[in-house]
């Protein structure tokens, strides 16, 4: 059945925001003004009020003079209350961090640096990612005066791929709580997301002989490459072949025979990646990058209408990921 016949006015309010949110201008910074910042009673708001139309009736029935002092204190002390509380938003300047990269599960957290120019502190500032897929997990702080602050909000997306950060939310119940004062920020910054590296990857795969190159290596099932020699002092530890080293009754260290390993190259083909589903073909490749990196070998990748010449090195791994979560 229709979602929208169920429940007409959760439709309606999701539609309208999402009217009203596509209006918003994209940016990674945003400066809080009179025109972004909204304001309204909360639920205490609206029982104090009914609260001091109660004594103002009261008061005027059996002439109570203390009773007349008593309802315009409570009603300036709100009136005071909705100023600060309007003022703890307004003036602040919000700036997103660019996003790291994520794996696909796993949450993307999203650094947001709060400055405030004026002498005083603003209390109470919480921040959230305003996304029906998330709950609102809120993120709460104080900004000190004439200082900055950095608040973390986190949300998880759906799957691989370039993703725009969705949109924020700030809000303050300052001092009193009868009032919430809130605002709405889209930033234009974009998330990538990785495929999701499989948990228990098979081996990878044999190297290529290079062009014109001797004989190849190989890669055995294990996963290690063949051609190994002692240990010689300032080997790198990334060629240290540590599963042997524990093997060994004398726990002699051994590494990579590197000029043996210079005659192959290793390359992480689409092709061959197993299973014909695509999204399982891309998690398997993702662990097979983070593999080939940890055993500190040159590996290249070939994807359908990309190709990835090998090379080992963090910036090699991130450009072979990126590959994989654009494919």
């Amino acid at each position: 059945m229709n979602t929208a016949a169920l429940n007409p006015i959760g439709f309606a309010r999701r539609r309208f925001r999402q009217w009203w949110q596509a209006r918003l201008p994209l940016s990674d910074t945003i400066t809080l003004t009179q025109r972004n910042v909204y304001i309204l009673p909360t639920r205490p708001g609206f029982m104090l009020a009914l609260t001091l139309m109660v004594l103002l009736v009261a008061s005027i029935n059996y002439q109570l003079n203390l009773g007349y002092l008593l309802t315009f204190l409570l009603a300036g002390s709100a009136v005071v209350g909705m100023h600060v509380c309007h003022s703890t938003l307004r003036g602040l300047t919000m700036n997103l961090m660019p996003p790291d990269a994520q794996f696909a599960g796993a949450s993307a957290t999203l650094s947001v640096v709060l400055t405030n120019a004026r002498r005083s502190v603003r209390h109470g500032i919480g921040l959230a990612v305003l996304d029906e897929t998330h709950p609102d997990h809120w993120s709460w702080t104080d900004v000190p005066a004439q200082g900055s602050c950095t608040v973390q909000v986190a949300f998880k997306p759906a799957r691989r791929g370039l993703h725009r950060v969705p949109a924020l939310t700030a809000e303050t119940r300052f001092p009193l709580g009868t009032f919430r004062v809130w605002t709405v920020w889209r930033p234009a910054a974009q998330v990538l997301v990785y495929p999701q590296p499989e948990s228990f990857p098979p081996p990878l795969p044999p190297g290529e002989p290079r062009a014109g190159g001797a004989n190849a290596a190989r890669v055995q099932s294990t996963g290690e490459f063949e051609g190994v020699r002692a240990y010689r002092r300032g080997d790198p530890l990334k060629l240290v072949v540590w599963k042997k080293a524990a093997k060994s009754p004398s726990n002699d260290l051994v590494s990579r025979d590197t000029i043996q390993a210079q005659r192959y190259e290793l390359w992480l083909d689409f092709a061959t990646a197993g299973h014909a589903d695509i999204e399982h073909k891309l998690s398997r490749l993702a662990a097979w990058v983070l593999q080939a990196e940890k055993l500190g070998v040159d590996y290249g990748l070939r994807l359908p209408r990309q190709q990835v010449a090998p090379a080992m090195g963090e910036a090699h791994k991130r450009r072979c990921l990126e590959a994989l979560a654009t494919c």
